[in-house]
């Protein structure tokens, strides 16, 4: 029983070192990227091992640029469709939260709540998917960047990271790929196409839109016009 007891006291032990280290470990990280751009985000990683064993060529897109190039009309945009309530919120949208689930109860088609500030969190720190656990570390480190970053630094991240096409990562390069000019450029036009192409951009691509996604550019620079607009510059 004695030695029953100091296992259990050992692994307890490790439980608790692991856990201080992954609380300093992920608040340093934090407080890191307000200052350095990441470099390479785990689904960046994920897309370009499936390239390589699916026998594809390696591609990944991307060009850091500042906040202050991108064009409010995209800052604007991707509020308007993805979190209305960005710059007031802290992290989360409880009213959005609500909606959804009221919604999903009374249809099969799942309806997602996540705020600017939790896509960034993903994006950065975590791997794609959708169990109670990775949700639960997605609210984590949405906290934490919610108190260390600034609005205008999460925005910044988020332009940046964000799959906009395959291997395509990031506001510069996807203006770049589909309309062949700087994200500084981008007219309400174009942000809003970009912005509902966000959900599924593997699939739809804001150069050749289909019927759905017109429908939906409509939609956003119709909220666009309505809400504040954006402007970190």
């Amino acid at each position: 029983m004695k030695k029953k007891g100091n296992l259990i006291n050992k692994v307890l032990r490790i439980l608790r070192i692991a856990l201080y280290a992954f609380f300093i470990s992920s608040i340093l990280a934090v407080i890191l990227y307000r200052f350095v751009n990441p470099p390479v985000t785990p689904l960046m990683l994920i897309r370009c091992t499936g390239q390589v064993f699916s026998g594809e060529e390696l591609s990944m897109k991307k060009d850091w640029v500042s906040i202050k190039e991108i064009s409010p009309n995209l800052q604007t945009a991707v509020v308007a469709s993805e979190d209305i309530h960005f710059l007031t919120h802290f992290g989360f949208d409880f009213e959005a939260i609500q909606k959804a689930n009221k919604l999903n109860k009374k249809g099969s088609k799942l309806r997602g709540a996540s705020t600017i500030s939790q896509q960034t969190a993903k994006n950065v720190f975590l791997w794609p998917g959708r169990s109670w656990v990775r949700k639960g570390v997605e609210a984590y480190f949405t906290l934490l960047i919610e108190t260390f970053w600034s609005k205008e630094r999460i925005m910044e991240v988020y332009l940046n990271v964000i799959e906009m096409g395959d291997g395509i990562y990031g506001a510069e390069a996807a203006s770049q790929k589909y309309f062949q000019k700087p994200a500084a450029e981008l007219t309400k036009g174009q942000a809003a196409l970009i912005a509902a192409v966000l959900p599924n951009p593997r699939k739809w691509h804001p150069d050749t839109p289909t019927s759905y996604i017109l429908r939906k550019k409509n939609k956003i620079m119709e909220v666009m016009r309505k809400i504040e607009k954006v402007d970190f510059k």
